[in-house]
């Protein structure tokens, strides 16, 4: 409500100030001093000429401060084997921006000056130039050219994936708002789904008479090991959702009615990414952050802030609904022998559905008759 009073009151205060000047105008009809030619004179165009410089030293100081004030807040060392070629492909593109907008503004805001309106001055002009043409159109299209080939090879190789090689399959599911993990199981081939079969505990939709979903497991934190490549497909129950994994260079569309794939190999475990000595800086200062503002809190009878401790995370990055924001997944991404633990205690979707729709116990029967014995899907897989 605050917000809508502040936008009410500066909108009303620049409908103020327009009303003045057109008064301020109004007085000013038949002066004696007053031009209503509404021509430039040569006064006007030298004003307009050191505005054009003005504005050009305002572009590059702000550039300079931008990049000493927060050129420390980009995404630093990638989490996966292609993040490295995302990067590079990433910084020629912002060095080749850099230096074409450092040179194009630097001439466009020179040229205003030089030839700004003079009077009874002409300005000399070509109808046409064959090789002028020729060179600045050239010169874009084989910048250009060489960017998508590049960016069409490093994007070939991150979607490769050979149907022999051995990969782990994970499916995650996007719905407003919360993400949701499949693992393929032992079998590592994921069970057929359509949400015509959300029912319940099956809240994926997941086919249970499909022979390849007996062993697939379904989990609210996803975890993967180090140095395996995780082939991601992609299912939406709703609306368009994009799945974001910042640290790993990865996004990938989720389409309501098909399967988008993504598949990366991580390089760091969460314990080891946290160490990095960028990481290790940049969790110290926001702890800090968050150490000043507690005390505020704590001085207003609030609750402190938690500290905060550095973890991978799936996000959306399409803006979904109202909750958009908050709709996000902690990645956990384990030593091969952690991830082997990890798997060893999952339990079937089938087992949990088969439980869930078991009748409760009569009373007075022992619960240990209608108990469910936990799955070794897990520890199948990770024997593989």
């Amino acid at each position: 409500m605050t917000s809508l009073l502040v936008i009410v009151v500066l909108v009303l205060l620049a409908v103020a100030f327009w009303q003045l000047t057109k008064i301020f105008d109004l007085t000013q009809v038949g002066a004696s001093n007053s031009d209503d030619s509404q021509i430039a004179t040569d006064n006007d165009n030298n004003v307009q000429g050191y505005l054009m410089f003005g504005f050009l030293a305002f572009i590059y100081v702000f550039t300079i401060y931008s990049l000493l004030a927060w050129g420390d807040l980009p995404l630093h060392t990638p989490a996966s084997e292609h993040g490295k070629d995302v990067d590079n492909l990433m910084g020629i593109s912002f060095t080749l921006i850099f230096i074409v907008q450092a040179i194009t503004q630097v001439l466009l805001h020179y040229f205003a000056f030089k030839y700004r309106g003079k009077k009874d001055q002409k300005a000399l002009f070509f109808a046409d130039n064959n090789k002028l043409e020729a060179v600045w159109s050239a010169i874009p299209a084989v910048v250009l050219a060489g960017l998508i080939l590049y960016g069409l090879y490093a994007w070939n190789n991150i979607m490769f994936v050979d149907e022999d090689e051995d990969v782990i399959v994970i499916e995650l599911y996007a719905q407003q708002f919360k993400w949701t993990a499949r693992y393929a199981g032992a079998d590592n081939v994921l069970g057929k789904a359509n949400v015509r079969l959300i029912e319940g505990v099956n809240a994926l939709g997941v086919d249970l008479s499909d022979p390849n979903a007996q062993d697939d497991f379904v989990v609210s934190e996803l975890h993967v090991p180090k140095g395996k490549k995780i082939h991601f497909k992609f299912r939406s129950q709703d609306v368009l959702h994009s799945a974001y994994m910042p640290h790993f260079r990865a996004q990938m569309n989720c389409v309501p009615g098909m399967v988008t794939e993504f598949s990366f190999v991580p390089t760091y475990t969460s314990a080891e990414y946290r160490e990095l000595p960028f990481m290790v800086e940049k969790i110290d200062r926001i702890n800090k952050l968050r150490a000043k503002q507690s005390e505020k809190l704590v001085a207003e009878g609030k609750t402190a802030l938690d500290p905060y401790t550095f973890d991978y995370l799936l996000l959306c990055n399409k803006i979904c609904g109202a909750s958009h924001y908050n709709m996000q997944m902690k990645i956990v991404v384990d030593s091969p022998e952690d991830y082997k633990k990890w798997l060893s205690d999952k339990v079937a979707l089938v087992k949990e559905v088969k439980a869930a729709n078991e009748p409760a116990p009569a009373e007075g029967t022992s619960s240990d008759s209608t108990a469910v014995v936990s799955d070794t899907a897990g520890a199948k897989m990770a024997m593989k």
